[in-house]
């Protein structure tokens, strides 16, 4: 990994404007509204406000998410009608914003006053891990040109975030929210559904199966071993790397993680932000370290002459906001083992 220009051996590998403040016009339910607050004396539905972008994904997706979230739910009708106000304005911003998300500039982060923060960042074994298949760097990035492909924020975990953040945050706080190397966790709880199940459930909705691990029995201990072991395999089940994290692809860096951290820091005033950008310089490589969205549709964040863009989830015109239900992420484990005999050659 390059931080700044200089290796690291040991690790693989604008003018500042004020943003929005992300109050939106009580104007009923058009876009940017906030919708009528159902009956207090069932809190228990609510886990806050939602954030969601219209005129851009499909007008299915749209009445989908939104008919599937706000309590309560909004009439089809006024939905189309708000889908397509947006998406006139969408069309209006690829004119009079074309390209503006081209060639942002990354800036490196001054040393010495970071040098302390890096050094600790980069014993995570995190950074070490999962940031070596392309060339990687770590410096500040503008917020407002950063491509989005996240279609919702929940405004209850910004408003998390903002208290963390505090009123006037400085370098180092900025860039542990933005790079933590303590990886603080959401609660989690699991339990064995049948012999060859798990169910794990968390609050959070980066809660995801991690992939498959072989171990040796001498990675197990505190535990009597059911047998004589020949082999351990561990599926692993978490969250992701927690780190603000961007792909820097055909002149536009497009945000890859961190969509509600970046969201609280841009309403916070922050305008800059410390992140880890990683170097893709062809489709292929995109196929290997993109998220799955960007891959499906890579022109959209790549080629459209006015990409979504972090910029936009504070556009009364392009926002949508909501009171949502209460959800829970829940990933189930299964496994199956097939015993036999064969003949032997």
């Amino acid at each position: 990994m390059v931080v700044n220009g200089f290796d690291r051996e040991a690790e693989p590998g604008g003018a500042a404007t004020e943003p929005p403040s992300g109050d939106a016009p009580q104007s009923g339910d058009r876009l940017g509204s906030r919708t009528a607050v159902p009956d207090p004396a069932d809190p228990e539905r609510i886990s806050g406000e939602m954030l969601y972008l219209a005129g851009r994904p499909t007008l299915r997706g749209f009445i989908r998410f939104v008919r599937g979230h706000a309590i309560p739910p909004p009439r089809e009708d006024a939905l189309v009608e708000e889908w397509q106000a947006a998406r006139a304005h969408v069309l209006r911003l690829e004119v009079d914003e074309a390209g503006i998300a081209d060639h942002p500039p990354i800036t490196s982060l001054p040393l010495p006053q970071y040098e302390p923060l890096l050094t600790e960042l980069l014993r995570d074994p995190l950074v070490r891990y999962n940031f070596n298949t392309v060339p990687t760097d770590i410096a500040q990035v503008p917020l407002d040109r950063l491509v989005v492909y996240q279609k919702h924020i929940d405004l209850g975990f910004v408003g998390r975030l903002r208290e963390q953040l505090g009123p006037t945050p400085d370098e180092a706080r900025i860039f542990r929210m933005c790079l933590p190397y303590d990886h603080p966790q959401p609660p989690v709880q699991w339990s064995a559904a049948r012999q060859d199940s798990f169910v794990f459930v968390s609050p959070s909705n980066d809660l995801r199966f991690l992939g498959a691990m072989p171990l040796q029995a001498g990675n197990v201990t505190g535990l009597a071993p059911p047998g004589a072991l020949v082999g351990v395999i561990g599926i692993a089940v978490g969250f992701g790397t927690n780190f603000l994290n961007a792909i820097h692809a055909e002149n536009r860096l497009i945000l890859n993680n961190g969509s509600h951290r970046a969201y609280a820091l841009y309403e916070s005033g922050v305008t800059h932000a410390p992140c880890i950008i990683q170097h893709v310089s062809s489709r292929d490589e995109l196929e290997v370290v993109g998220p799955a969205a960007v891959k499906r549709t890579p022109d959209l964040y790549l080629r459209d002459p006015r990409p979504p863009m972090l910029r936009d989830y504070f556009d009364p015109e392009l926002r949508k906001i909501l009171p949502a239900r209460r959800r829970l992420r829940q990933v189930i484990v299964k496994f199956q083992v097939e015993e036999t005999d064969v003949p032997a050659l």
